[in-house]
């Protein structure tokens, strides 16, 4: 699927997005690593996002993932930190649901050894958390925006099956 394919996927979401969580009253957060912001735009672009995007973390660094999140000091590519930081973005943000990403853009691998492409995504939800590895391949770029989608597919399903 070419980047413009994917966008356009991720703003279709989006839209879902927002209409599910006006017509339940849901409140939605995010919590970014590797993506830096990108989850956050595609929802913030979407109608009415301000009756019901809460807002975002960047959590590029490890330090603002513990500070900031409350995420165990560790590895942070891992489904544990991902968990964490979605749980964290919904209580610092006031959200009912959030969603969560944390890997490897590349072209490297990590200092722990995760081959690039390697990416936790995870939702927070009163219902529970939901938690999901994935290895996409590409540049950083294309990694970051398969993620997006990703994250996104990841939320839509959490709102709709809350």
């Amino acid at each position: 699927m070419a980047d413009v394919d994917l966008m356009e996927t991720a703003r279709t979401i989006a839209e879902r997005i927002g209409s599910v969580a006006l017509a339940r009253g849901f409140k939605i957060a995010v919590a970014e690593s590797l993506t830096s912001g990108a989850v956050a735009c595609q929802l913030g672009a979407a109608s009415e996002a301000s009756s019901w995007f809460a807002g975002g973390v960047v959590a590029y660094g490890a330090e603002v993932k513990f500070k900031l999140l409350d995420v165990d000091p560790g590895p942070v590519v891992t489904a544990r930190c991902a968990v964490e930081m979605a749980r964290g973005a919904a209580r610092l943000l006031g959200a009912d649901l959030a969603v969560a990403l944390t890997g490897v853009g590349g072209p490297e691998p990590d200092d722990e050894g995760h081959p690039a492409g390697t990416v936790y995504a995870a939702t927070s939800s009163p219902a529970g958390e939901d938690v999901d590895q994935h290895r996409f391949e590409g540049d950083p770029s294309q990694v970051v925006d398969q993620a997006t989608v990703t994250a996104l597919q990841m939320l839509l399903d959490a709102a709709e099956n809350q």
